[in-house]
């Protein structure tokens, strides 16, 4: 195991009717707030009348900036950070799901620095201050409730960054604000939260029997309720189940002591970039095709994997069987739950495959289960095809 400080400040309010503790939020961070949003579903569930009813009763000034998109852009955030400065914001409030809490992320950091806020995201600075900023959860996916994670869209240069932002102060998790998720978020939520999982898993840190073992339980957590939620959207527990597993699947509980990869992340942000597709679709089609490339680096992890996991029985098979086994039953399980398997589902061909590769390594390789280089990404683009 590795050297670690883990440090997470972020308060999490969970279950049934707690938006009530909103209320006591104005009063410790201020009354003039920003309502940062998506295309309006919050609306059409009542979720929205409902924050600005407990909002308005402490006397809240609330100010919006609605309409971020699923891949949020640089621009949408760059509109956020001028209404901080020109209505003097105290505190930011994000309703939504991973995008919209990313973009929230930036127009926090943005709104207290000098430059351009895409400097965070190219690694020419790291934030030294925040505004405060709360969440109300609506889709269980990207953990970005419980992170200080944020992953921004430059559009107009077809790039795709993550960086190292801000923690939300506090988060407000009722899993029934995630009954009305329409069936296909709800399945790339799924994606998304395995994938998050499998970042920190494929390691070659040895002796981390717990950090795997909660990593695994987290997986199996999902697998069992995954297709229940999608067969009965309003499981309330079912819901519960997911919405828990995706805020530890990226908490900063799983790297604690471990090296992780994160390679496949960086290769879906620059397929996105290009295309625009939904990102737990991407990951769904590009993870099974990273691990068939690289599982000969350690197949001791996932012969683990297919066992412990997926439940594919050893006997009569040998360490390579096995992990294939579960590799192949890895994207069997994400067929099965109505996820895309090739990007040809999206209508994406070998066109701009050289151009997504570089894309993937604007930094130098990716990865840390094996280092990859544009030309390794290029071909397991190539298998995803």
């Amino acid at each position: 195991m590795e050297n670690f400080i883990y440090h997470n400040p972020t308060e999490l309010i969970f279950g049934k009717g707690q938006i009530v503790h909103l209320k006591d939020k104005v009063d410790k961070y201020g009354k003039n707030v920003l309502l940062v949003y998506g295309g309006g579903s919050i609306k059409k569930t009542g979720l929205y009348d409902k924050i600005l009813s407990l909002l308005g009763e402490k006397g809240a000034k609330v100010s919006e900036l609605s309409g971020v998109e699923p891949n949020p852009r640089l621009s949408t955030v760059n509109k956020g950070i001028s209404l901080c400065k020109s209505e003097k914001i105290d505190w930011i409030l994000a309703v939504g799901g991973g995008s919209v809490i990313d973009a929230a992320k930036a127009v926090a950091v943005g709104a207290v620095y000098e430059g351009d806020v895409w400097d965070f995201y190219t690694r020419k600075a790291v934030p030294q201050n925040a505004l405060p900023l709360g969440t109300v959860l609506t889709l269980a996916a990207t953990g970005s409730e419980m992170n200080r994670g944020s992953v921004i869209t430059n559009w107009e240069t077809q790039q795709k960054h993550g960086g190292s932002t801000t923690f939300p102060s506090f988060s407000i998790l009722d899993p029934e604000n995630t009954f009305s998720v329409p069936k296909d978020q709800t399945i790339y939520g799924i994606c998304d939260m395995m994938s998050h999982v499998f970042e920190q898993y494929f390691s070659h840190t040895p002796n981390i029997p717990l950090q795997t073992r909660i990593a695994e339980s987290i997986l199996l957590t999902v697998i069992e309720n995954a297709e229940k939620a999608i067969e009965n959207p309003h499981d309330y527990d079912a819901r519960a189940n997911l919405m828990y597993s995706a805020t530890m699947a990226l908490n900063g509980t799983l790297p604690v002591g471990v090296v992780t990869d994160w390679a496949t992340h960086s290769i879906e942000h620059a397929v996105s970039a290009v295309y625009d597709i939904p990102h737990g679709g991407g990951l769904a089609i590009i993870f099974p095709n990273w691990m068939k490339y690289v599982y000969k680096e350690n197949v001791d992890r996932f012969k683990r994997f297919a066992i412990q996991v997926w439940g594919v029985d050893p006997a009569g098979k040998s360490d390579d069987e096995i992990a294939q086994e579960g590799i192949a039953k890895t994207s069997e399980f994400f067929k099965r739950i109505g996820a895309p398997t090739r990007l040809a589902d999206y209508k994406i061909g070998d066109e701009k495959i050289e151009e997504m590769a570089q894309k993937a390594v604007p930094f130098g390789p990716i990865g840390n289960f094996k280092k990859l280089q544009a030309e390794d990404v290029a071909e397991i683009l190539r298998m995803s095809l």
